[in-house]
């Protein structure tokens, strides 16, 4: 079977999707791709530009497996000579509908809208949902937050709002979680000597909620806890300046600043004893998965994703409900690190479910069976 994915906005999390789909699928899997920049216009140019290689090349496809940022009414109105009998695909790694917007409307990607959502861009997801033969989405919650934000935004329309469509869109959806690609083999952690190593390795955004986890990790510092600090992740235009504030305020722990590459990366993982999320938007959570695998303790809000990727049994744990139960997760998990590292060391074997070599399978079986239905 031949597979084209359609990735108008490759880099970080979809670059290693599509790439890690790429390399462990059973199937010819084709990417066709534009830089991971300007994102607004990926979801208006990139569908022509992509259509327009896709007529360019030779081959052709068995099945179309578009990202959420691809505008697909467009590309499949110009490949329609090309692209009319081929099934098609919708992965949703995000969604313009419920991604949160910045308290500040004079910031981010809605500043000219002056913090107002721009409907254009749900629209455009909509639409695409609609075009597709199936749709995916990454993780149950983002699946079940984007169906329950839909009615409304539907019920914007003046006449004609289509309330029905969303049982179709329903009915042909599902989840695929994201595949991870792991180092060999699950390590055991043990204790040593050094202060316990805390590690940021989200973007620098407002939406992973900053404040708050350095908010925490004040607390730590003057409460004399000892810890060190590694801020990785990657930075996407101006930095929220709590970043700033805080290198300043934690200097004496800070053993790491700015984006690693991979073989840096994977180092600072294996020294971390605790990765921390405070975030406001989470569908996944890639690098948190990664992080635990490598042998870090999670602490993460009880909402999000995050309490269907750990096991139920360790949500007391790992799972916090708000400000004082993170600052007591955090001081538990600086102070115990037998206890902490044993319940890592359990946690470890779960996460090895997301790992390509397993979750690749699953994805050849779904295409497979689109194919085959869009072919009945």
């Amino acid at each position: 079977m031949k597979i084209t994915i359609l990735s108008p906005y490759h880099g970080g999390s979809h670059q290693a999707w599509a790439v890690g789909y790429q390399q462990h699928s059973a199937h010819t899997v084709k990417l066709l791709t534009l830089p991971d920049r300007y994102w607004k216009w990926r979801m208006h140019g990139g569908s022509v530009t992509l259509a327009r290689r896709f007529m360019e090349q030779s081959h052709t496809a068995d099945l179309l497996l578009a990202t959420d940022m691809l505008d697909l009414t467009t590309f499949l109105s110009i490949t329609r000579s090309r692209t009319a009998h081929i099934p098609v695909a919708l992965y949703c790694h995000e969604n313009q509908l419920t991604y949160p917007l910045p308290a500040d409307g004079s910031t981010g990607a809605m500043r000219r809208q002056l913090g107002e959502r721009d409907q254009h861009y749900v629209f455009i997801n909509y639409a695409s949902m609609l075009a597709a033969d199936k749709i995916f989405f990454n993780s149950a919650y983002h699946q079940r937050a984007f169906f329950d934000a839909l009615p409304n935004f539907l019920k914007h329309f003046p006449e004609y709002n289509e309330l029905g469509s969303i049982r179709t869109l329903q009915e042909k959806s599902a989840v695929l979680p994201v595949g991870l690609t792991l180092a060999e083999g699950a390590r055991q952690i043990e204790p040593d000597d050094k202060p316990p190593l805390i590690l940021w390795n989200q973007r620098w955004e407002y939406d992973k909620n900053p404040e708050a986890f350095f908010d925490a990790l004040f607390v730590m510092a003057d409460e004399g806890i000892p810890f060190r600090l590694a801020l990785a992740g990657q930075e996407y235009g101006k930095r929220p300046s709590i970043f700033t504030d805080a290198r300043a305020r934690l200097h004496a722990h800070i053993v790491h600043v700015g984006h690693a590459d991979r073989g840096a990366y994977e180092a600072l993982m294996g020294q971390t004893a605790v990765v921390l999320s405070t975030a406001h938007h989470e569908f996944f959570g890639i690098s948190i998965l990664e992080a635990i695998h490598a042998g870090a303790f999670p602490i993460l809000p009880n909402r999000l994703s995050y309490p269907e990727l750990i096991p139920s049994a360790m949500h007391p744990h790992c799972l916090y409900d708000d400000r004082e139960g993170l600052l007591a997760q955090l001081r538990w998990a600086l102070t115990h690190e037998e206890e902490r590292t044993a319940v890592t060391n359990t946690l470890i074997p779960a996460i090895q479910q997301y790992e390509w070599s397993r979750i690749a399978p699953q994805y050849d079986v779904a295409f497979e069976q689109i194919q085959s239905g869009h072919r009945a």
